[in-house]
């Protein structure tokens, strides 16, 4: 079982962050992060949004090793604690946060349940 449950999280992993590595703009639309004045931010989604997570779930499943799981669901976990800071301090569209880190916890809970350390 946690087996499929490492390789799926890394999969899903891989697939969100392809939507920002070959996809920025449309990453930075969905997050209402669209460039307005400089194309730097796209550069930033291709790298942290995208190329990040596509070569953390690649390499974790070519690792194929516990502790490289629980990384990424520690990266998630804080991805979901920063979402939750926001809601605090920054005042962000609800819904989207509440889905966005919905989906980092949801990662979190099953990379670092299937991993434990």
């Amino acid at each position: 079982m946690t087996d499929i449950v490492n390789i799926t999280a890394s999969l899903l992993t891989i697939a969100f962050g392809l939507f920002g590595f070959v996809a920025p703009r449309y990453t930075a639309a969905a997050l209402d992060l669209a460039p307005t004045t400089s194309t730097m931010g796209l550069s930033e989604m291709r790298a942290s949004v995208g190329g990040l997570f596509v070569v953390a779930g690649l390499a974790a499943l070519w690792l194929d090793d516990s502790v490289a799981y629980a990384m990424i669901g520690f990266a998630f976990l804080g991805a979901a604690i920063g979402r939750g800071l926001s809601l605090i301090f920054d005042n962000p569209p609800r819904r989207k946060v509440l889905v966005f880190g919905g989906i980092e916890v949801a990662l979190a809970v099953a990379f670092l349940l299937a991993n434990p350390i």
